[in-house]
């Protein structure tokens, strides 16, 4: 069983930053996908950014040249710099890890973006 425990949410002016945590305890395969999603209001929950154990990252067109995903794979954790934030990227951002049919979501973290 895996848990994910996130941190490092909170408000933040457009044009700031705020860098995500997320550390994954448990029975965690050496070969994983972690990533970052975020959901607004209203929306569905899409996907920010991922990072496989190999280190390849894809990101969403709306966030690329924004945030930058990385991991610590001895710490299990995995974390989501957030620059130029702007107010569209206010949402809860949820921590997920993917290893075949094991999918993991953590509790959620708010990020706001004030204007």
């Amino acid at each position: 069983q895996v848990q994910l425990v996130e941190s490092g949410g909170g408000l933040v002016q457009a044009g700031g930053s705020l860098r995500l945590s997320c550390a994954a305890s448990g029975r965690i395969f050496s070969i994983n996908t972690m990533g970052w999603y975020r959901q607004a209001p209203g929306k569905q929950r899409d996907v920010v950014a991922s990072i496989t154990t190999g280190g390849s990252t894809n990101y969403a067109d709306s966030v690329k040249g924004r945030f930058t995903i990385s991991r610590d794979k001895a710490k299990n954790t995995v974390y989501l710099q957030m620059s130029s934030l702007k107010p569209e990227d206010t949402a809860v951002y949820y921590c997920n890890y993917k290893m075949a049919s094991i999918n993991v979501w953590g509790q959620g973290t708010q990020v706001t973006v004030s204007s």
